[in-house]
């Protein structure tokens, strides 16, 4: 069994209320970025080396360049906090501890882009996390942070509304375009790409999707300045980042670190160890859908994208998942065909259909029923998924299984048993080879 994560970060109190935040320094990243032109922002965000936080990585300063310029149609600003992934669950830290610089975040993003709403999509299970961000909404509307009254408060012409929704709640939602067709009321199915959000997004109009985690980094950019935070974490990669922390650890948690922090490092120092003292077999470095890695295999890896990427991973939504040396690799690659198979939107066939098949081949593997050839049956389905699908949720639910396949298969082949064919093939060999005998005996 998975240890329950904790919070684990030093905390200001009350930080989540206004008048804390605004005494700590809330929303003068804001208006410092009020005294630059928007695309200034843009480009400090651009030079500051941040990349996206939901799993993506993509550059977010590029990604703001892409939305036009003018007001002659309405822009739009999603972020995406409806973390469902398994083994993923920084936004919720940010939801209950720090939503005022979430808000801070995206006034300064709707003021680079020239966008006056915002939506904060939040997971549909997230009951408690969705009222305390409502509140403070409701809070920077009164104190006159958000809305008309902010053009009085912030003496800019600029004005910003912002929604709090609650998502559907299905881990498809997560993927952009189908964040948008749930925010339009629509069932949430992926959509084709070209064309992209920035150009075609909520009801047509160009809009910018985000991640809770991104956003909220973006007043520490321009507190400190481009060149200051590019300096932090690995290059390439800049910056720090929370990595939530699960399963066999001492010390589970959410933890603020550098890009480039050593796997090991956080798995031992930063998480207390394995308990028991119990040898690391496997860990997943961004929640539930990244390649696994092997115990052995953990020295000098680094957690940003580029060192992950050279050895077959990502860094996801850095969720890690330490699993130590009792776990039963086949029933964790079941548990997770499971989620897949049950969260698909069942719009691709590949993903609608195969994931369905490899929870039904793993359910085997799991009951002695499987046989060996029932491993590349499970490998070859996984890869006939990859990359076939309108939407990443195909490449999520075959990385898993390939990845654990690849890294274990002699924890597969220990569930298995030889093929029917073979068994006969030999029985008759045996046959024949009892006749011969018994014939050159009888001679």
């Amino acid at each position: 069994m998975y240890t329950a994560p904790h919070i684990v970060l030093p905390k200001i109190q009350d930080l989540y209320k206004a008048d804390v935040y605004v005494a700590n320094g809330g929303y003068s990243a804001y208006r410092k970025a009020l005294k630059l032109t928007p695309d200034q922002v843009t480009d400090e965000v651009k030079r500051s080396g941040l990349r996206g936080r939901g799993g993506a990585c993509f550059p977010t300063g590029l990604k703001w360049s892409f939305m036009p310029k003018g007001n002659e149609k309405p822009k739009y600003l999603a972020i995406n906090g409806d973390e469902s992934e398994p083994g993923s669950f920084k936004d919720r830290l940010i939801f209950e501890e720090n939503p005022h610089q979430l808000i801070e975040g995206i006034l300064i993003a709707g003021y680079a882009m020239g966008i006056k709403v915002a939506f904060i999509y939040i997971r549909g299970e997230y009951h408690w996390w969705v009222d305390r961000m409502q509140e403070a909404v409701n809070e920077a509307y009164a104190k006159g942070f958000v809305g008309d009254r902010m053009k009085q408060t912030f003496g800019n012409d600029f004005a910003m509304e912002i929604v709090v929704h609650k998502g559907a709640g299905a881990y498809i939602c997560g993927e952009e375009t189908s964040l948008m067709s749930s925010l339009e009321g629509d069932r949430a199915y992926p959509r084709y790409k070209p064309p992209f959000p920035a150009n075609k997004g909520l009801w047509g109009m160009p809009t910018t999707i985000n991640n809770v985690e991104t956003i909220a980094t973006v007043p520490a950019i321009i507190t400190m300045g481009a060149d200051a935070y590019s300096a932090i974490g690995a290059q390439g990669h800049s910056g720090t980042i929370l990595y939530g922390v699960s399963g066999h650890v001492n010390k589970p948690g959410v933890y603020e670190l550098p890009t480039g922090t050593l796997l090991t490092d956080i798995i031992h120092d930063v998480c207390g160890g394995v308990p028991g003292g119990k040898k690391v077999k496997a860990v997943i470095p961004g929640g539930s859908s990244m390649p696994p890695l092997r115990g052995d295999e953990l020295e000098g890896i680094r957690m940003d994208e580029e060192s992950l990427k050279k050895i077959g991973t990502h860094i996801g939504t850095a969720g890690i998942i330490v699993m130590d040396e009792d776990t039963d690799i086949v029933a964790v690659t079941l548990r997770i065909a499971r989620f897949y198979h049950h969260e698909s939107c069942g719009q691709c066939t590949p993903c609608r259909e195969g994931c369905g098949w490899m929870e039904k081949v793993l359910h085997r593997m799991s009951h002695g029923e499987a046989t060996f050839s029932d491993i590349d049956l499970l490998y070859n389905v996984a890869s006939n998924i990859e990359g076939n699908t309108i939407c990443a949720l195909g490449d999520a639910a075959a990385w898993p299984v390939k990845g654990f396949i690849e890294k274990f298969r002699s924890e597969f082949e220990a569930r298995c048993k030889p093929d029917r064919s073979l068994i006969s093939l030999n029985v008759v060999h045996g046959r024949r080879n009892t006749a011969s005998t018994l014939v050159t005996t009888l001679s």
